[in-house]
């Protein structure tokens, strides 16, 4: 009887959170850049899933490689996988994802949190030879590529 109340208790459930899960702090950073539009008065249309519901989703497929339509939204409680996907396209679009990766590039900066030893670039990007001719794709490419400095 004594062994049993010496003994530990057993922790339920998980111990570490899930790395694709945002945490309160960051999306009180996130939220003003990726909150929803109002909706309309007369005809508001369906409800959409939360921003951070999204933002949760598109990081579970980066953090898991695991493709659009494959996202196990149900079992996880997210949205479904083609909708972090439009969702993803739509901040992209109105420059709200390079905004808030430009806002936490910062915040990790001033926090000396920032490994600019790892960057990797793309040689597709890069000129090669002095004399070598440039082609369509090169440059088309170039002008699309987003900017990695801080």
């Amino acid at each position: 009887m004594d062994t049993l109340r010496r003994s530990k208790k057993r922790r339920v459930g998980r111990s570490e959170p899930l790395k694709w899960r945002v945490s309160d702090e960051l999306w009180s950073k996130l939220e003003r850049l990726l909150g929803d539009p109002p909706r309309r008065f007369r005809y508001p249309g369906r409800s959409r899933y939360s921003p951070r519901a999204c933002l949760e989703g598109i990081l579970y497929v980066l953090y898991t490689d695991t493709p659009w339509l494959q996202v196990p939204y149900r079992e996880l409680g997210l949205p479904s996988g083609e909708t972090c996907r439009r969702r993803l396209e739509e901040w992209s679009r109105r420059g709200l994802l390079e905004a808030a990766l430009r806002l936490l590039q910062e915040q990790l900066a001033q926090a000396d949190k920032l490994d600019w030893s790892r960057i990797i670039v793309d040689a597709s990007l890069v000129d090669a030879k002095e004399g070598a001719k440039r082609s369509r794709a090169r440059l088309s490419a170039a002008r699309a590529a987003a900017s990695t400095s801080p």
